[in-house]
């Protein structure tokens, strides 16, 4: 019968313990969606390789330098060539799509000052920027009292006498 209520216990806590990790990573836009092209400053009518990772589908890139590109699903790279009439010295945006998550990422045109044609463009998610960026002491001490109170359950529930006096 003891073996019974620590089993619970045990479930009990566990899966409580489980059900709090998928709010602790849903916080911000930690998708793991990069992007990337190389090279990042090219002649015209040169090509591009653009690199996407960390999307489980097809993933779209659209600049103004090229005609749009689809990297399918399960691949990383493709190849894009830049235009012949771009702008020497130009900086255009290439946007990386992968669902509902995005990535910009500046393509400079060689020869030249650099300029940027139009509004300047909105730069790189690029995460937090250290180990303590984002840090909600008030969500630490809250998911801390959380843990403290299942596993203080737990234990009191797998201590609780079973009224059996031994027999």
């Amino acid at each position: 019968m003891r073996s019974i209520r620590v089993a619970a216990a045990a479930l009990l806590g566990m899966s409580t313990l489980a059900m709090t990790a998928p709010a602790a990573l849903a916080q911000d836009d930690d998708s793991g969606f990069w992007a990337s092209v190389r090279p990042t400053t090219v002649e015209p009518g040169e090509p591009v390789r653009l690199r996407a990772t960390g999307c489980e589908q097809s993933v779209t890139v659209s600049s103004g330098v090229f005609d749009t590109v689809t990297i399918p699903r399960g691949r990383t790279t493709a190849l894009a060539r830049v235009d012949r009439d771009v702008r020497p010295g130009a900086v255009y945006e290439v946007a990386f799509y992968c669902g509902t998550f995005w990535q910009s990422v500046d393509l400079t045109i060689a020869g030249g000052r650099p300029e940027r044609p139009g509004p300047p463009q909105r730069g790189v998610r690029a995460g937090q920027g250290g180990a303590f960026a984002g840090l909600n002491l008030k969500e630490i001490g809250l998911g801390a009292a959380l843990i403290t109170a299942v596993l203080g359950t737990t234990y009191r529930i797998s201590r609780r006498d079973t009224g059996d006096d031994g027999a």
